[in-house]
């Protein structure tokens, strides 16, 4: 098992500088999402020959490595001209995974267009699913072929505001492409959009889990209905939240235990965004929970 951390919160540092941070948390794995200066939000990565080679070395010089790369790209739009666009910055981030030697990126469905476009983030209209689901196909005719090719791991997550945003049909759409190269990605985050038992979930995934985040969330779907205040009453915004474990309501013990019975042995992330002022701490803290999860469950 490889444990990780998502950066964002040090996206502050320099590429050369992030390495060594993440070593003093006490990780050994990077997941390597979204930063200005490599693989930027919905545009063509800002990757170099020279940026490789020192973030490699640096890389090297902290003992570190990157467990998986994070593209975000409208590879589900079903504006065509975003599409092909977002499948051209997929094909590079792949050449850029192959140079530094990572055999696994991971990803979000996707949420269609970009808000201009005329479309918004928040669309879950009937025909609007359908028109980014058939994208996404599309991208993933081209895109599967060259993961297989060069023996890159794709791992997708269902994610609020997506095309797709609950455990099922992403299971059984995963379950559709048909690779081995393609697999799940459980966000504990997401777990209460995703449904009530995170001991079944877990179960009904294990032929195809290979990656999951940790981070914990309020349950939005609470009966109180006051876990998160929103105007106007009624909005149908998607709320969740990435904090420490135990600030939120997920069921750790369920998800750390239900993970060692079915024998999880893939990528396992730390996924907290919410305390940009406290990030050394959070990290350390983090880092150690999972760890005392992990010796409980994992004998």
């Amino acid at each position: 098992m490889k444990i990780a951390l998502d950066p964002f919160m040090h996206r502050h540092l320099s590429l050369e500088e992030l390495p060594h941070k993440v070593k003093e948390l006490g990780f050994d794995w990077i997941e390597m999402s979204p930063r200005g200066d490599f693989l930027e939000w919905f545009k063509a990565p800002r990757v170099f020959p020279d940026r490789i080679k020192s973030f490699k070395k640096s890389l090297k010089d902290a003992e570190v490595g990157i467990a998986s790369l994070l593209p975000m790209y409208r590879w589900a739009s079903n504006d065509e001209t975003e599409r092909q666009a977002a499948v051209k910055h997929w094909k590079r981030a792949i050449e850029i995974a192959v140079e530094m030697e990572i055999d696994t990126m991971n990803s979000e469905f996707g949420r269609g267009p970009h808000p201009d476009k005329g479309s918004c983030y928040c669309c879950h209209t009937g025909s609007m699913i359908e028109a980014c689901e058939d994208a996404w196909w599309r991208s993933m005719e081209e895109l599967v072929p060259i993961f297989e090719r060069e023996g890159i791991n794709l791992h997708v997550e269902p994610h609020p505001e997506d095309w797709c945003e609950t455990l099922q049909p992403s299971l059984d759409i995963i379950r559709t492409v048909n690779s081995k190269n393609v697999k799940f990605l459980y966000c504990a985050p997401h777990t209460f959009y995703f449904g009530d038992d995170t001991k079944e979930m877990l179960r009904e995934c294990k032929d195809i889990i290979a990656h999951v985040h940790v981070g914990d969330t309020f349950n939005h779907k609470a009966s109180s209905g006051l876990r998160y205040i929103l105007n106007p009453p009624g909005t149908n915004a998607r709320v969740h939240q990435h904090l420490n474990i135990g600030q939120g309501e997920v069921p750790w013990d369920d998800f750390f235990g239900t993970l060692a019975e079915i024998g999880f042995d893939g990528i396992m992330t730390s996924c907290v965004f919410a305390w940009e002022d406290k990030a050394d701490e959070s990290g350390h803290f983090m880092r150690k929970e999972i760890q005392r999860y992990v010796d409980k469950y994992f004998k």
